[in-house]
């Protein structure tokens, strides 16, 4: 039996991955921040078949001795300060998790379980005013935002303990990943949870920022399952995972109202409050890479992701009155 260690094993992609490990044999260790809550609902289904330790990305230690008491054979980490409009309001935080918090356990994988397999949770966002489209593992990064700064951090200092320790370390760059354990304040579930609430008439509005910007909309069970062949290849590889296509965040609107038979241009107003200081017009995944040497494609497109969303968030304002 295989060990893997999550960090971020409460958040969305946290949840499902742990649920492929399970599936797959997998014993499955998540680090949890220590807290006065227990912010577990993504996982509730899944406690009595994980381990959970606390430890904490900003302390070095906690780390260590997480890794020291379980030996994992995969680390998985997926932790960060993952919401881009707070890293504004919050970019030395951001720094400190999204960014110094990456080479803190790669600096405790080493010096713990060196012939571990690493993985980083990289992200679209290192693009930003993209420089071709669509990107690719060597498209040139030029990130917009103190989160994006931050994940190129993680995302370089990655590659650097792999070729100057050798070890198995990845990062897969992923491209938005959505599903109905996408946290509310993300846009995709923003939308689907209003959809729900304005089809059973509890709010009247939907307040946006730009209608334009265009993303590559995924699911993010599927994406796990990437990042899990990411480390079973036998060499170490920087992986793109996305879909190809790209829609606006307008095209979001429209499948989603539509789906609950609603015009959506009766609900959306453009609130600038909500607009970035620095916008992040395109980005566009070019999966080749995977799909090539991962076997890896998308099972779920943007249609069903969106319809399945709102349809898990009627059931849950339905469920609570």
């Amino acid at each position: 039996m295989k060990t893997a260690l999550i960090t971020g094993i409460t958040g969305q992609d946290g949840s499902y991955l742990a649920e492929l490990l399970l599936e797959k044999g997998y014993r499955v260790v998540g680090i949890v921040r220590r807290s006065s809550t227990t912010p577990y609902e993504r996982i509730a289904h899944l406690m009595d078949r994980v381990e959970l330790l606390s430890a904490d990305l900003l302390d070095q230690t906690s780390l260590v001795d997480a890794l020291d008491a379980t030996k994992p054979d995969e680390v998985y980490n997926l932790a960060a300060q993952s919401f881009v409009a707070t890293s504004w309001t919050q970019p030395m935080l951001t720094g400190e998790f999204t960014a110094i918090g990456v080479t803190r356990m790669l600096e405790a994988v080493k010096r713990t379980v060196p012939k571990a397999k690493f993985y980083q949770a990289s992200s679209s966002e290192m693009f930003g005013m993209v420089q071709e489209t669509p990107q690719r593992e060597n498209t040139p990064l030029y990130p917009r935002s103190p989160y994006g700064v931050a994940k190129v951090y993680g995302h370089w200092i990655t590659v650097n303990y792999r070729e100057s320790f050798g070890m198995f370390a990845v990062s897969g760059i992923l491209f938005n990943h959505e599903s109905p354990r996408r946290g509310l304040e993300f846009v995709t579930r923003k939308v689907t949870d209003a959809v729900a609430r304005i089809k059973l008439g509890q709010i009247t509005e939907l307040r946006l920022g730009n209608l334009d910007a265009k993303r590559d909309w995924g699911f993010a069970g599927d994406y796990v399952d990437a990042m899990w062949r990411m480390l079973q290849q036998d060499v170490p590889e920087d992986f793109v995972i996305g879909t190809g296509h790209t829609w606006t965040v307008r095209q979001l609107c429209e499948v989603a109202f539509t789906h609950v038979g609603l015009d959506w241009a009766d609900f959306v107003k453009v609130d600038p409050k909500f607009l970035r200081p620095a916008e992040v017009d395109l980005l566009v995944a070019d999966p080749r890479k995977a799909q090539d040497k991962l076997g890896w494609t998308p099972s779920v497109d943007f249609h069903a992701l969106v319809r399945m969303m709102v349809d898990a968030d009627l059931a849950r304002h339905r469920a609570t009155g």
